[in-house]
């Protein structure tokens, strides 16, 4: 018989393995640098937390060059992709996840505006956290100037997608993907690895001013709010679905249960396709259907992600006494819901791709995108997890739809 005991070695070698993976991620990388900014923001001189005040300034400068650079980049051939290929059911599908991330966004802005002001401290009776008002300034910017704002960049991506889409643009379409590979580098190596520093000099920043202690208070008082959507959600997903089909809506629900642990594992859409299918295909969806719903939905269907960006807004929002009104939030959550499409496929991908519309139309400050970011990929696995499970939903609805 083989012998299958492990040696020490082995044993070792594996333990290792688990932890560079686990501190790899990025998840893990963005506690320990809130952890350690609250830590040192209490011990180091404000000479030290300068050098991360500058590093934060210039990152948020190389952002904002980069935010419409990200718009054109992905949404383009995203557009191209789904126009060049509009088959009905694919039609369907597309309909059917924008609409699901956009009513996601409005629900969540409903719970929260109704929720949040009984549970988070506004501004108006504790310090504020514009950046304009740290103590701790950096010692020299840089100003790196945009190509175009948002709203051009976003109507340009539509534009030259639909012509390459309508008008058989080969070439043209080679360009826009290539664009969207050379931005989705751009992401990987030069923002996702940087923000643990950045989140670092943030919470470095605030604690040396003494905000900490109020934003972790209300940050753990929505996180729980959160949750509780996220589940409510995925109620109301398979509810509806259940009165669709006709069939037991939580027997449903929880024949997606292994995508969504999964999910909360990986924190990836795509990581989790072969679960999703797998458990897609259980609920007696066809292979044909499940085969494209399914990736299709793992790029476009962000309902858990929405929900979590559009209650982090309304939070931060009230913590600072912003004003905001329903309508503001409908025109922010129909332009998120076209950016979450096209977010890149990595941990945080959507919040980065959504940092063009909170400042844009809401109006949110370097400061602001940063604790966002933290707080969101806090909660990634969560959001993520809510995504997958809602695309078993709407491969349901196709495939009743197709028969």
């Amino acid at each position: 018989m083989k012998d299958t005991t492990l040696t020490t070695t082995e044993k070792t070698s594996r333990t290792s393995t688990r932890w560079k993976r686990f501190f790899g991620s990025l998840i893990p990388r963005i506690v320990i640098a809130i952890i350690l900014g609250i830590i040192l923001g209490l011990m180091l001189p404000e000479w030290a937390i300068g050098i991360f005040t500058t590093f934060n300034a210039l990152f948020s400068s190389w952002l904002k060059f980069l935010i419409p650079l990200i718009i054109i980049g992905l949404v383009t051939p995203a557009i191209a992709d789904i126009g060049k290929s509009a088959g009905r059911l694919l039609l369907i599908t597309v309909a059917i996840a924008y609409s699901s991330t956009v009513l996601s966004g409005l629900f969540s802005f409903g719970i929260s505006s109704s929720i949040f002001p009984n549970l988070i401290t506004s501004s108006a009776s504790a310090v504020s956290l514009d950046i304009t008002t740290a103590t701790v300034e950096s010692y020299f910017t840089i100003s790196i100037p945009p190509l175009a704002d948002v709203m051009s960049a976003l109507i340009l991506s539509f534009l030259v997608g639909l012509s390459i889409a309508y008008m058989g643009l080969s070439n043209l379409k080679g360009i826009a993907d290539e664009t969207k590979n050379l931005v989705t580098k751009c992401i990987n190596v030069a923002v996702i690895p940087l923000l643990p520093i950045y989140i670092f000099g943030i919470f470095l920043n605030i604690t040396f001013t003494g905000q900490v202690w109020y934003v972790l208070k209300n940050f753990a008082a929505m996180i729980g709010v959160i949750f509780a959507m996220h589940i409510i959600l995925l109620l109301i997903q398979y509810s509806i679905v259940g009165a669709i089909t006709r069939r037991n809506s939580l027997h449903l629900l929880a024949t997606m249960l292994p995508a969504y642990f999964t999910a909360l594992g990986t924190s990836s859409s795509a990581a989790t396709i072969p679960v999703t299918l797998r458990q897609t295909t259980k609920m007696g969806v066809s292979a044909d259907v499940a085969g494209f719903t399914v990736p299709l939905c793992a790029t476009i269907h962000m309902s858990g992600s929405c929900m979590k960006i559009t209650s982090c807004a309304v939070a931060l929002m009230i913590m600072q006494g912003m004003p905001f009104t329903t309508e503001m939030f409908v025109g922010f959550v129909l332009m998120l819901g076209v950016l979450m499409v096209a977010s890149p496929g990595v941990p945080g991908g959507a919040i980065m791709a959504s940092l063009a519309v909170l400042s844009s139309v809401l109006g949110f400050t370097e400061q602001d995108c940063g604790l966002m970011i933290a707080l969101y990929i806090a909660m990634d696995s969560f959001g993520t997890a809510c995504n997958v499970t809602g695309d078993g939903a709407i491969a349901l609805i196709v495939n009743h739809i197709g028969k």
